[in-house]
């Protein structure tokens, strides 16, 4: 039987600790291919973004189609965009394959520092991304920069305006937040939302993001249903910040 297959379209890392890097890892992990579609390339540390090259849109447009070419995905991820021509490829790109779950890991800033999405490419993606999406996992920073407003601890209320931006569901991260536990909150159209808690891990490890939406994503592909995957994801997501607290 052929191994499941996610179709990673992101921006790669030169640290190893985020983007493709990181996506590639997690989909081994989850006994899943990978097909890849480079947005950016960016020369950062574990402190700063130092240069970020973007690649042509007519370039991620043919990465997409010959990757489609190869092998139909059982799950699109999308992480790091960059651009508003980005954005408008990549939709371009996946416009005939929308029956595929895309999961959208809005990545608007590195944790080491430097802006990952600019203002005008934030629009295009709640025009043409957000309301084809199967799920999209923003945390606080980025639920607030897509919704246009300041900061705020991650609720439901907010999660549900998301939710109104199209679509299909929403996986609000709360790792941002205080408090003793790390609670996301899942939420659709047609279930109650459902509450993902753990206990806060005082660690630092960069590409979480990335390991989360790229953990559902190989789920989604393989037959999970949604809530599951992201209570798996979590765990494995848990289990790497466990990791780097024993490594500290």
């Amino acid at each position: 039987m052929r191994r499941p297959a996610v179709l990673v379209i992101a921006g790669s890392d030169s640290s190893g600790g985020a983007g493709l890097a990181r996506d590639l890892r997690t989909l081994a992990d989850f006994g899943a291919d990978a097909l890849c579609a480079i947005t950016a390339v960016t020369a950062q540390s574990n402190r700063r973004v130092l240069a970020v090259h973007h690649v042509p849109p007519a370039v991620i447009r043919a990465q997409i189609e010959a990757a489609l070419a190869t092998q139909e995905p059982g799950a699109v991820k999308l992480g790091m965009l960059g651009s508003r021509a980005t954005v408008e490829a990549v939709a371009d790109g996946l416009r005939k394959h929308e029956a595929v779950p895309w999961v959208l890991d809005p990545v608007m800033a590195a944790s080491s520092g430097g802006i990952l999405l600019d203002a005008e490419g934030r629009a295009a993606m709640r025009e043409r991304l957000l309301p084809r999406a199967a799920l999209v996992t923003p945390n606080i920073p980025e639920a607030a920069a897509l919704l246009e407003e300041g900061p705020a601890e991650a609720t439901l209320a907010q999660a549900r305006r998301i939710l109104a931006l199209g679509p299909r569901a929403v996986l609000l991260k709360g790792g941002h937040a205080r408090g003793e536990e790390a609670v996301d909150w899942l939420i659709s159209r047609d279930r109650p939302p459902e509450r993902i808690a753990s206990p806060r891990i005082q660690a630092e490890q960069r590409g979480t993001g990335c390991a989360l939406a790229s953990a559902i994503a190989a789920q989604l592909a393989s037959g999970q249903p949604l809530d599951e995957a992201c209570r798996r994801a979590k765990t494995y997501v848990v289990e790497l910040l466990h990791a780097a607290a024993r490594g500290r």
